[in-house]
C-alpha cells in the first residue's frame, strides 16, 4: 500500500526541482517523486511506502527552500 504525500514549496526552476527529486530518491529510494512548478504552489508529489514527510520538509529546508505539507 503506497501512501501520497503533496507538499506546497517555494521551488522555481526546473533544475532546482530535478536536484531535489534526485536528493530525494537518493534518501527514499523505490518512491516516486515529481514536482508541478505550474501549480500556484508548485507543489512537490511524493508516492511510497516508506518516506518520512517531516525528513523531506527538513531536507528541503537544509537545501534552503520552504516545504509545508498542502492542506
Amino acid at each position: 500500500m503506497s501512501i501520497i504525500e503533496v507538499f506546497k514549496t517555494n521551488v522555481e526552476s526546473a533544475n532546482d526541482a530535478s536536484n531535489i527529486v534526485n536528493m530525494l530518491l537518493g534518501h527514499f529510494p523505490g518512491s516516486k517523486i515529481n514536482f508541478d512548478l505550474q501549480d500556484c504552489d508548485k507543489i512537490l508529489r511524493v508516492e511510497g511506502k516508506d518516506f518520512s514527510s517531516d525528513k523531506i520538509i527538513v531536507l528541503l529546508k537544509e537545501n534552503g527552500f520552504h516545504c509545508a505539507i498542502l492542506e
